[in-house]
């Protein structure tokens, strides 16, 4: 962040969700008005290619916790590749999880990382979630290890240590993660970023775009774009629906919602 800000020359920049202190991969940042939709952004579906290793468990669920269990190696032998297969199934589709106890979630106001390091138990409640792909591309075995490389599309809130956490779990060895790297927010993908150390202006995506692709389009004249930059209700022929896209030109004006052909402002985007 401190990095965007002094390379784009402004202090208003924000994120669409952070990654995990081992993780790599995509960070969407927002600047200027355009912090504004990020707020629509953090709950965009999201893909994340990952390692899980079997064999042992860790207080973080990933490999920058300590070890809290170790299997026998018997153990790890009786676990075929079908085993796996079948956890990784278990765990595809809407699922109940419970996130790992080393994250942002707020407890009573604090964050549970900071609640776990301070030596309270903490755990989560359940909620749901869906993991609509889960596909494992390689397993390896070595002595007192099983890793495995999968491929994840989950929705927003989705923790990728807890499916490792509980894949272990069910096969009694214990899992946790060794490599996260998330590829995709939304209809941003990794491959189209750039490293922090190149960010610049020329990079930047415009928020109409992003909008477009997340919601339906309303397209306005003049007059009816001064009405909603002002916060005004505007009539349309637009079919109802919870949120659109309000364009003029190709300057995004706001994001609205439709209904009985009334269109009224959910979020508005000045002119930076």
């Amino acid at each position: 962040m401190s990095a965007a800000r002094k390379a784009l020359d402004t202090r208003k920049i924000g994120h669409a969700g952070t990654l995990d202190p081992m993780a790599t991969g995509l960070l969407v940042l927002g600047v200027g008005t355009s912090t504004r939709l990020l707020t629509y952004l953090v709950g965009a579906d999201k893909t994340y290619t990952a390692t899980i290793r079997l064999g042992s468990a860790t207080v973080t669920d990933d490999a920058e916790g300590d070890v809290i269990f170790t299997a026998d190696n018997a153990v790890l032998d009786a676990i075929d590749d079908a085993d796996i297969q079948q956890q990784i199934l278990a765990l595809t589709g809407v699922i109940a999880q419970r996130p790992s106890a080393v994250s942002a979630i707020k407890v009573d106001g604090q964050r549970a990382y900071n609640l776990v390091r301070a030596g309270d138990d903490v755990v989560l409640d359940v909620r749901t979630v869906t993991v609509s792909r889960f596909e494992s591309h390689a397993i390896r075995r070595t002595l007192g290890a099983i890793d495995v490389d999968v491929t994840v599309d989950c929705s927003s809130g989705t923790y990728i240590r807890a499916l490792a956490r509980d894949i272990g779990s069910a096969l009694g060895c214990g899992g946790h993660l060794t490599a996260l790297r998330r590829t995709r927010v939304g209809s941003l993908s990794v491959e189209d970023a750039c490293l922090v150390d190149d960010i610049s202006a020329a990079q930047l995506i415009p928020a109409t775009r992003i909008a477009m692709d997340l919601f339906p389009v309303l397209a306005v004249a003049d007059a009816e774009a001064v009405d909603i930059g002002h916060g005004k209700k505007v009539a349309t022929t637009n079919a109802d629906a919870p949120l659109v896209a309000v364009v003029h030109g190709n300057r995004l004006i706001a994001i609205a919602t439709v209904s009985k052909g009334v269109a009224r402002v959910v979020t508005g985007f000045p002119h930076d």
